[in-house]
């Protein structure tokens, strides 16, 4: 069974998230558990973590299906002290934030090297702080997202996610998040059947199928390999329909949260719908 959702809302308070999710019928979702640009955010009490739990549990959303993102200044890759300093508090307070929330995943980008390092010395700064990260926390699985490739972003190939995960002391934590637009503009050719089965290959060859705990489904907005990150409206870009529908019948994608991160949210209702109607077509 597919769990299908969107990265909704949390306007209002935290509690709203599962609220606006149900609303627009999702099987699954994501959000940011605080503030998306700042280091730090207010501190969530106690009575709204009981009551986001409460108001999953009612929604029937398990923490499986909820793929929580961190902030987007986070950036384990870095070699400037500061920054390092900054990222990794940062880092460490979203794995709180997580626990507190009685939640099992946390989606995070792995970082950048800002041409202050090699590739190799950047993915091991990364795998660094997943290590110090996961050492002081529980229960939460470190969930790597694959980038287009822009600039000095790292994780835009499998391999540079393996070197990540080879590196992570308890790798039974350690899982990733495949956005369709990134792998794309990434240079891995979801658009053809050929290079939807050749990468999903590559993937169980070098990282394995175990490691998927979720995916964003973005159509692009621009050609397979530009290394730029440009999400579109599912059917509506490079990607195409038949990927999706290609995607929506594979059993290897069931019992995971499969998100949305489209550029319009007024017919996200309207996606998800579409997507599953092509589950059983």
């Amino acid at each position: 069974m597919k769990y299908v959702g969107a990265h909704v809302s949390t306007q209002g308070g935290i509690v709203n998230a599962p609220k606006r999710a149900l609303e627009i019928g999702a099987g699954a979702f994501a959000f940011f558990t605080g503030s998306r640009s700042r280091w730090e955010s207010k501190k969530i009490t106690d009575e709204e973590a009981e009551e986001f739990k409460v108001c999953c549990q009612k929604a029937g959303y398990t923490p499986d299906r909820i793929l929580p993102h961190t902030n987007y200044l986070v950036n384990p890759g870095t070699a400037d002290p500061e920054k390092r300093q900054l990222s990794l508090r940062s880092l460490i307070g979203e794995f709180q934030r997580c626990e507190q929330l009685g939640l099992e995943l946390l989606n995070l980008h792995p970082g950048s090297h800002v041409n202050l390092s090699t590739e190799d010395e950047a993915l091991k700064l990364i795998a660094e702080a997943l290590n110090e990260a996961l050492s002081v926390t529980k229960g939460v699985t470190a969930v790597l997202e694959n980038v287009a490739g822009q600039g000095t972003n790292l994780g835009h190939t499998f391999e540079q996610l393996a070197r990540i995960i080879e590196m992570v002391e308890d790798q039974s934590r350690v899982g990733v998040c495949i956005d369709t637009c990134h792998a794309y503009s990434a240079g891995y050719d979801l658009a053809t059947e050929e290079g939807y089965n050749n990468t999903w290959r590559l993937f169980d060859d070098i990282l394995g199928a175990e490691r998927l705990r979720g995916m964003h489904l973005n159509d692009d907005k621009k050609p397979c390999g530009s290394r730029i990150d440009r999400h579109e409206s599912i059917g509506k870009g490079t990607i195409g329909a038949e990927f999706f529908r290609r995607l929506m019948r594979d059993s290897r994608f069931d019992g995971i949260p499969l998100i949305l991160e489209t550029p319009d949210p007024a017919i996200w209702k309207e996606e998800i719908a579409w997507l599953l109607s092509q589950e059983d077509n």
